[in-house]
C-alpha cells in the first residue's frame, strides 16, 4: 500500500433534492448502503488505497457528517472540514473555498454519494494536465453522457460519450481567478478541455450514482438482500 502525499476532498455539501424525503433529516452522504453510510465506505476505501489526509465540505445538515466522522482518527485518517452556508457553493465554489486546506499540489476529488469498486490507488500522483477524470459507461438515467475520451484526452464534444464518475484529480491552477462563490465545475473543465489540458481514463468496473431513493433501494437489494 502506498502512502500518498496527495490530499483528498470528498464532496458532501449537496442538499440531495432528488433523495427527498430521505434527505429531509439525513445528509445524502450518510444514507446507508448495507448498513453503512456511503461516505464511511468511501473513506475506508480511500484509506485502504493509501490516502490519509482529507477535506470534507458540508452544508445541509452538515453537523451530522462531522459528528459521524469526527477528526478521522477512528478510520486512520486526518479530516479537516470546509463548512458552507445552507444551499452550498456547488462543486466549483466548494472546491475553491477549500483550496487553502488542500494546498498547492494536485489533489483528489470524490463525490460523497457514489458506490464503486474503483481502485483509487491507480489515480495519477502527478499531473501534466490541469485535471484527470475517471469516466464510466452511461447509466440509464444519463444516457447522453458528459464527455468523450480521445487518445487519453477528455473532450467536451465527440462520439462515444461517457459519464464523469465523480472521481478526479485536479491542480489548483485550474481554479485560478475563481472566488469562493456558488458556481459549477463543468464550465472550468470544458475551458481546460479546449486547451487540451484534461486527461482521463475509462473505468469499466462497478459504479453507481446513488441519486434517488429508488436507486438506493435497488443497490441495497442487489448487493445485500438474498
Amino acid at each position: 500500500m502506498k502512502n500518498y502525499g496527495m490530499k483528498v476532498m470528498i464532496l458532501a455539501a449537496g442538499v440531495g433534492e432528488r433523495m427527498r424525503p430521505l434527505t429531509d433529516t439525513t445528509p445524502k452522504p450518510l444514507l446507508e448502503i448495507g448498513g453503512k453510510p456511503m461516505i464511511v465506505r468511501l473513506l475506508q476505501q480511500l484509506v485502504a488505497a493509501g490516502y490519509s489526509d482529507f477535506v470534507i465540505n458540508h452544508a445541509h445538515l452538515g453537523q451530522q457528517i462531522v459528528d459521524c466522522l469526527g477528526d478521522g482518527s477512528a478510520y486512520s485518517a486526518n479530516i479537516q472540514y470546509s463548512p458552507e452556508t445552507e444551499g452550498g457553493l456547488e462543486t466549483g465554489g466548494g472546491i475553491v473555498q477549500a483550496l487553502p486546506l488542500l494546498g498547492a499540489e494536485a489533489f483528489v476529488v470524490v463525490n460523497g454519494d457514489i458506490w464503486t469498486d474503483y481502485p483509487f490507488g491507480q489515480l495519477p500522483e502527478t499531473l501534466s494536465s490541469l485535471a484527470h477524470l475517471v469516466l464510466v459507461d452511461n447509466p440509464n438515467h444519463h444516457p447522453e453522457g458528459d464527455f468523450s475520451l480521445q487518445g487519453g484526452n477528455v473532450r467536451a464534444t465527440g462520439t462515444g460519450r461517457l459519464t464523469y464518475s465523480g472521481i478526479g484529480v485536479y491542480r489548483p491552477t485550474l481554479f485560478a481567478g475563481c472566488g469562493p462563490e456558488k458556481f459549477p465545475l463543468a464550465p472550468l473543465l470544458r475551458r481546460a478541455m479546449q486547451q487540451n489540458s484534461v486527461t482521463g481514463e475509462y473505468y469499466v468496473g462497478c459504479w453507481e450514482d446513488v441519486g434517488t431513493p429508488e436507486r438506493l433501494r435497488t443497490l441495497n437489494a442487489s448487493l445485500f438482500e438474498n
